[in-house]
């Protein structure tokens, strides 16, 4: 430009901003778009209409294998598409078999049959809830009314797409990771919240029982079990609590916790394992020889405290 029209330049540099803006945007809204659409799967009630032809206009439903009979074209799979990418595809075969040159289709879905999402193990309300789109994981469990107070946190979620394919969520307690960490959950999937493994604390304690593992970061140390459990008495001799703890074949093993030692911090804490079982033993005066077998079997009858 000649000197003097820099205020045109200016004004041309900000249109071109703006449409390399749009161009962006333009190639970055369907690969979103792609993500969060609802996609047609087996069992969905399908409407296929193209433009001006109103005699190939059909509805038919989509098989186990994810594929439609249509008039002209034959078999196609449409399974895991959008709606608009089944319709792009459709008017390619109608290209491809020399049935018609321009073809405008619509193709849309009167009925999903994978609109459902089930919820299932430690929730308030396990079943199968509709959803009509992808949503995150935290609404999911909220249309279950939220977890037990027996929940364990590790979440797993089973794609409807591909059962084999399943991820896992963790439901921290602190707010900002759980909403920063959340994932999205669509239509077909399953979620199952599972069991939290429980810590028996047993012996010459305040609350003798089992206690969940439903801390902050699923894990849970020898002296949280003990503070848990209203600490060890002062009867009890705290020098030589029993961990009592199952191998990879079965087998319990008695390890010697030096429980006062390590409130003093003269030794590291130890986390602790689901079924695992700390016993306290009592006073001189008061103990009883107990052997590992008889400690772990009044698990059975230990009552069950839930974090409050």
């Amino acid at each position: 430009l000649p000197p003097g029209q820099g205020s045109v330049r200016r004004c041309l540099c900000r249109q071109a901003i703006i449409a390399c803006t749009l161009l962006v945007a333009l190639a970055v809204v369907p690969a979103f778009a792609q993500k969060e659409s609802l996609l047609v799967g087996p069992g969905d009630l399908v409407h296929v209409l193209v433009y001006d032809t109103p005699e190939m206009e059909q509805v038919v439903r989509v098989n186990d294998a994810g594929v439609i009979a249509l008039a002209y074209i034959g078999e196609i799979k449409v399974s895991e598409l959008t709606p608009a990418a089944a319709g792009r595809l459709i008017e390619k075969a109608l290209v491809d078999k020399n049935v018609m040159k321009r073809p405008q289709v619509t193709f849309t879905v009167d009925q999903y049959a994978t609109q459902n999402v089930s919820v299932m193990g430690q929730v308030q309300t396990p079943g199968v809830y509709p959803i009509t789109t992808s949503l995150p994981v935290l609404k999911v469990l909220s249309l279950a009314n939220g977890l037990t107070d027996l929940a364990d946190r590790n979440i797993v979620i089973e794609r409807h797409s591909d059962p084999s394919q399943r991820v896992s969520y963790f439901l921290s307690n602190n707010g900002n990771d759980a909403f920063a960490r959340s994932v999205l959950v669509y239509p077909g999937d399953t979620v199952l919240v599972s069991k939290a493994g429980l810590v028996y604390v047993l012996g010459d304690v305040g609350r003798p029982g089992g206690y969940p593992i439903s801390t902050n970061n699923a894990q849970m140390t020898v002296l949280q079990a003990i503070a848990m459990a209203g600490s060890a008495n002062k009867t009890s001799q705290s020098s030589n609590v029993r961990l009592i703890r199952r191998d990879s074949h079965g087998q319990r093993n008695d390890t010697v916790v030096p429980l006062a030692a390590m409130e003093k911090g003269r030794q590291p804490d130890i986390t602790l394992e689901p079924d695992d079982v700390l016993y306290v033993p009592f006073s001189w005066m008061k103990n009883v020889a107990m052997s590992a077998s008889t400690i772990a079997g009044q698990t059975g009858s230990a009552a069950i405290y839930l974090a409050k």
